[in-house]
């Protein structure tokens, strides 16, 4: 099982390379629940006990309708408190919007939207001035090929977001942290059964299953799209020059 320490050694190291916290931050974990943020607000607060720059840490929930099991949703509030940490939940109708009156046939980009959106507003109302998300390494690649798949562009996430509307900055700090160890670190974590209808039948799954194809036989193949990711010159692609 991966422990603490392997976790806190790429987030760290994740923080300092891109800056992400500074002394009297206050941070928002967007806890969904799954393994990924559930690891991101332990890990957190693991680097919270000896980082030499102070800040606070508390998780939000965004509560968009969906029914969950109430004896893991009162596990994971119970996990937050043995962590110390405040638990806030945003109860929300994005569910209702998203199936009921939208009726969408793919309905995780407004999903995700409308979740961001309430995860922001309640960071703020709640006096954080930073949001943190629990995407690890593996969604740092999935995220390159959606975008080059399905929308034509050589695109994905940044490890620091500044959002100047909201007086919000969105950090990453588990950019270098490999999936394989956040299922690892999580298996004795309370974790919600996600009980989206649309759960695993997802252009993110079919990529992911892409990718896990190529990397079998590739076995270097998610090292080195990783790598050229964050590569220093990986702008050196073609340009048309300017009139």
């Amino acid at each position: 099982m991966t422990s603490l320490q392997q976790i806190l050694s790429p987030l760290r190291k994740a923080v300092d390379d891109f800056k992400m916290i500074n002394d009297g931050d206050k941070i928002a974990v967007g806890l969904s629940g799954g393994k990924d943020s559930v690891t991101l607000l332990t890990g957190l607060v693991g680097l919270k006990r000896f980082y030499p720059k102070k800040f606070e840490v508390i998780a939000i929930r965004i509560d968009t309708g969906l029914e969950f099991d109430k004896n893991e949703e009162k596990a994971l509030e119970d996990y937050c408190k043995d962590l110390g940490v405040l638990y806030h939940v945003e109860k929300t109708q994005i569910a209702e919007i998203v199936f009921n009156e939208r009726k969408e046939k793919s309905p995780c980009s407004l999903c995700a939207n409308m979740r961001r959106g309430a995860l922001n507003s309640t960071a703020k109302a709640l006096g954080c001035n930073k949001v943190a998300l629990g995407h690890h390494r593996d969604d740092l690649i999935e995220t390159f090929f959606l975008s080059l798949t399905y929308e034509g562009r050589l695109s994905t996430f940044m490890p620091v977001t500044h959002l100047s509307k909201a007086e919000l900055t969105v950090i990453r700090p588990m950019l270098y942290v490999k999936e394989s160890m956040v299922y690892s670190f999580a298996k004795d974590k309370p974790i919600l059964k996600n009980p989206c209808p649309v759960d695993k039948y997802t252009q993110r799954e079919e990529v992911k299953k892409t990718i896990k194809e190529l990397n079998e036989k590739y076995p270097t193949f998610k090292e080195n799209a990783f790598r050229a990711l964050v590569h220093e010159e990986r702008q050196n692609l073609i340009k048309k020059p300017k009139d």
